[in-house]
């Protein structure tokens, strides 16, 4: 299995931790029975262990999770790869991503990434006025 439990310190943001406990939650499952579904695709292997998802999700140390878990995660918890990829980058490595589900607006936001601070703030306010900020 790709992802042990050898102990590593945990980013302060849980957003991968919040992901499993909400997902499992909602799908009635145990740690078990999630490990069990959180399957490779490529080689049907278990990904996670259950004693790894429940460190995970009771705020205990681990090591982040490598690529085929995260994919063996998004299988099990029956979300898109992109919603885990963004939650294990987040909680492990302070990474803050924004996924565009939509190809016009992944545009806008690549050419936003070329304005000035000036622009973008502009575009802020212009944005603000259209409609209400995410809290």
């Amino acid at each position: 299995m790709a992802t042990e439990d050898r102990p590593r310190a945990e980013a302060p943001r849980p957003a991968l931790r919040e992901l499993v406990r909400r997902r499992r939650a909602e799908l009635g499952l145990s740690y078990d029975k999630l490990a069990r579904r959180c399957l490779d695709p490529e080689t049907g292997e278990q990904a996670v262990k259950s004693s790894w998802l429940h460190r995970l999700e009771t705020g205990l140390a681990v090591i982040p999770p490598e690529y085929p878990a995260i994919v063996g995660m998004a299988v099990g918890l029956q979300v898109p790869l992109h919603v885990v990829q963004s939650a294990a980058g987040e909680q492990f490595f302070g990474i803050s991503t924004v996924q565009a589900e939509s190809t016009r607006v992944h545009a806008l936001m690549a050419r936003a990434d070329r304005l000035t601070p000036e622009q973008v703030d502009a575009l802020a306010a212009f944005l603000d006025v259209l409609g209400p900020t995410e809290k």
